[in-house]
């Protein structure tokens, strides 16, 4: 088994200050030896759990190009041969008084049916310049062009509740453009019309990002992808974060003890894997004394 936790850690200071306050006896049990490390910073473009899934899967690419949208159109089915993909996310874009952000397009309770109906309103454009559209889901849709080979840009898990202005890809000028069509198709769309009268946000706009070719690759047995802890790390939301975690603890984690099995956990930065294996009578009879503090590992993630 192969466990990988995504946003294992706070990137902000309210999360590290309810980091200090959280216990993770069953993690703690579990770190005895050094872990593999992938060190970054927060400013790249593929987050940490996105680089550790896809050396996982078997995916290459440089930073901000990690072929999401081919794996995805493969795994929905798509002949994604001789083609380069982009995934396409249907979004919101919040538009406060000091700065736009994009809001976590899970929260946005957009149903196939909708999706379906605002792609259609901009097919024409993406058949004008040339590119694929295609749905795959309400929140996740394939385009295809030689274009999006290689083009590095930002994960929207990168990207939500942050101020949007720095991500934007503002050298790719065509994508730009594009956007803007979209845009301007989209307001007051007869579907939006009828979100906002629900309460809902419209959905206004759309972020490329996992562009590059296809490449051969498979889940591998035994991965497991806990994204619990997601959500509420995203919204800011520490204590139902702390919840979670300790969920993830006392479930997926206690499983791991005893186990021959890989653990991962990603950071805002960085992550970091343990190969686990049954402790021998040594490491039971040393771990009081050699055991790490889970806390102050993921404060370095």
């Amino acid at each position: 088994m192969h466990l990988l936790i995504p946003f294992a850690a706070p990137g902000s200071e309210a999360g590290r200050q309810a980091l200090a306050h959280l216990g993770l006896p069953n993690l703690a049990a579990l770190l005895l030896g050094e872990p593999e490390r992938d060190d970054g910073d927060a400013s790249s473009l593929s987050p940490p759990h996105e680089r550790a899934l896809a050396r996982a899967l078997g995916l290459a690419g440089a930073d901000g190009a990690l072929p999401w949208g081919a794996w995805g159109a493969a795994q929905a089915g798509l002949d994604t041969v001789d083609h380069a993909w982009g995934l396409l996310t249907p979004c919101h874009w919040h538009v406060a008084t000091d700065q736009v952000s994009l809001l976590d397009p899970d929260d946005l309770q957009l149903t196939d049916a909708e999706a379906q109906t605002l792609l259609d309103a901009v097919h024409p454009l993406f058949v004008g310049d040339g590119l694929v559209l295609l749905f795959g889901s309400a929140t996740r849709w394939f385009v295809a062009h030689e274009s999006l080979r290689d083009l590095p840009l930002a994960s929207p898990d990168r990207v939500i509740g942050r101020p949007l202005d720095p991500w934007l890809p503002r050298s790719v000028r065509w994508w730009r453009r594009l956007q803007n069509e979209v845009q301007m198709a989209w307001h007051e769309h007869p579907i939006n019309e009828a979100r906002e009268a629900r309460g809902l946000p419209p959905v206004n706009s759309l972020w490329l990002s996992g562009c590059g070719p296809a490449q051969p690759a498979a889940w591998p047995a035994g991965l497991v992808v806990d994204d619990r802890l997601r959500r509420p790390a995203l919204a800011e939301d520490w204590g139902a974060w702390m919840a979670a975690w300790q969920a993830l603890d006392s479930g997926p984690v206690a499983a791991l003890q005893g186990q021959r099995a890989q653990l991962t956990l990603c950071g805002e930065s960085s992550a970091a894997t343990w190969t686990l294996a049954p402790p021998t009578a040594w490491q039971r009879f040393s771990a009081g004394w050699k055991r790490r503090d889970p806390n102050a590992l993921l404060e370095t993630l």
